[in-house]
């Protein structure tokens, strides 16, 4: 299955966890094997990570929070034009394939 979303885009989380329910923020990674998105701001994680050195540099130890992929499915794309969250159509142009809202059927591939 084709992924509609890429790496940059606006999403939306419409599932999940109570806490990140409703909130959006910018695709850092898409991971299309495991069908998964990391979401900027998003599933925040919390690493106690322990002083290390490797190869002459030296890792300050502490809590480090990071984001964790979320599946691609709890994630809807904002269209930048109408700014709601919308499911993406795709609309063919000779070679060229283009996003489509199918709120507003704007182009969001702009």
């Amino acid at each position: 299955m084709k992924v509609k979303i890429r790496k940059g885009d606006t999403v939306e989380v419409i599932a999940g966890r109570d806490e990140d329910k409703g909130k959006r923020g910018e695709v850092i990674k898409v991971m299309p094997d495991e069908h998964r998105v990391v979401v900027q701001g998003v599933n925040l994680r919390t690493k106690h990570q322990r002083q290390v050195q490797a190869q002459g540099r030296t890792v300050n130890p502490g809590k480090v929070r990071f984001e964790s992929s979320i599946d691609i499915s709890n994630v809807m794309l904002v269209c930048p034009k109408c700014n709601k969250p919308t499911r993406v159509g795709l609309s063919r142009d000779g070679n060229k394939v283009q996003r489509v809202c199918k709120e507003c059927a704007a182009l969001i591939d702009e």
